[in-house]
């Protein structure tokens, strides 16, 4: 045996000795018989000493597993499970709403799964999140940036681990902070940027998410640019008939459009934003049309986070999913105490553009009774790029019945609107 097929059967060794696996779950308790589609959950270690451990659950389609396009899902925050997308958003199953009575909550299989035509990884990230921590202290802040490697040397890493996936149409998508990590994600991803890890920079032994795999993103209700966004609440607050003209005109006069950080100078601005605050403050700002109540009333349209904590935090979930046994204490929809984040990109509207020009396919949505990330903010950012439309407003439909509006642009950019719909991970 020579000398260079040693090394490489050693290499090989290692690899295998230091690759994570993850484990097929066929039932879950609070569901009655065997699931009926595939789930494997597991960890993946990333990092010099792979001491971040991020957990993800992998739904294979229901359709075509092998051609169907393979997608990977980040929730918001920063801090929030993905969990909470399975279970609420775009997953397979879903918590039956019933009176919490000690037991464990009930799941019930969705017709709505984005799984039923796509092979979807939804990522517990970043590392505090859901199920994921690390197994040293952090030295550093998690950062928008960091995120976007993180998220990168885990995709190498799976896809390593899955290669009969690698021929799969790719989209990175997400929804609310997402918005900040997806599109610089793109971008890392388009430009080929390799990790410096040795294992993975030999091309013998696995092979990085290409550019050619590569197709697009979808974001729904993103956070892009902050500023802009916590600005356009007013006017959205004034289109939404929750102030009047009057208070609104005064506001756009007073405030001349600055309706964030007032400097304590400027009191008549700071009168009328006091104003609007009486107004809105009783709202839920995630959907204007639910009432603001504590979860854990059964009355509330939320109640069902309360019966995901509880479920969430049982031990015989927890074996199920194959959750390291003391990793994390207590599980959290979302964890926003728990990491220091360095909020480092401001806006991520030039990532837009540069993903656009390398001819990247995109869908922005969002829900119209969202005041967290208002529709128009979506609009205005959007605007801004300048793009020609191709495909001008119009409704879609679900049933004959208008669910939205939509609009197409050049440069493969659509944006639609959700009727009534609204995203509670930010």
């Amino acid at each position: 045996m020579s000398l260079t097929l040693k090394l490489i059967t050693l290499l090989l060794l290692a690899l295998s000795h230091h690759a994570e696996s993850g484990s097929i779950v066929k039932f879950l308790p609070g569901f009655e018989g065997p699931l009926p589609f595939e789930l494997e959950t597991g960890y993946i270690g990333v990092g010099d000493k792979e001491d971040l451990q991020m957990f993800y659950y992998f739904v294979k389609s229901e359709n075509n597993p092998q051609e169907d396009p393979l997608l990977i899902w980040l929730t918001g925050g920063p801090g929030c499970s993905s969990l909470f997308a399975i279970l609420f958003e775009n997953g397979p199953l879903a918590l039956k709403f019933e009176l919490y009575n000690g037991t464990l909550p009930s799941l019930v299989t969705t017709t709505y799964s984005w799984t039923k035509m796509a092979n979807i990884v939804f990522l517990d990230q970043p590392v505090g999140a859901g199920f994921s921590y690390s197994r040293t202290p952090l030295l550093n802040k998690v950062s928008d940036t960091g995120e976007v490697k993180v998220i990168h040397e885990f995709l190498q890493k799976w896809l390593s681990k899955h290669p009969e996936f690698y021929s799969n149409p790719f989209y990175v998508t997400g929804d609310s902070y997402s918005g900040k990590i997806v599109p610089p994600l793109v971008q890392e991803i388009s430009r080929g940027s390799y990790l410096t890890n040795l294992r993975y920079e030999i091309k013998f032994f696995s092979r990085s998410v290409r550019p050619d795999d590569l197709k697009g993103y979808i974001l729904g209700n993103p956070i892009t640019q902050i500023k802009s966004e916590d600005n356009s609440k007013i006017p959205y607050a004034h289109g939404m008939a929750l102030i009047s003209d009057e208070l609104y005109e005064s506001l756009k006069r007073i405030c001349k459009g600055n309706y964030e950080n007032v400097g304590s100078r400027n009191t008549e601005c700071l009168k009328h934003i006091e104003m609007y605050n009486k107004c809105t403050d009783k709202l839920n700002r995630y959907h204007i049309l639910l009432p603001d109540c504590d979860m854990t009333s059964p009355d509330c349209f939320l109640y069902n986070y309360f019966l995901l904590d509880k479920w969430a935090n049982n031990e015989r979930v927890r074996r199920a999913l194959q959750v390291t046994k003391g990793s994390i204490g207590e599980w959290k929809r979302c964890n926003y105490d728990v990491i220091p984040y360095n909020y480092d990109i401001q806006s991520t509207v030039p990532y837009h553009m540069n993903n656009s020009i390398s001819g990247f396919r995109s869908l922005i949505y969002s829900g119209d009774h969202d005041m967290v990330v208002p529709f128009i903010a979506t609009q205005a950012w959007i605007r801004s790029l300048n793009y020609s439309i191709v495909d001008d407003w119009r409704p879609w439909m679900v049933n004959d019945q208008i669910a939205g509006y939509t609009r197409g642009y050049a440069n493969k950019m659509t944006y639609a609107t959700i009727k009534a719909s609204f995203l509670v991970s930010t």
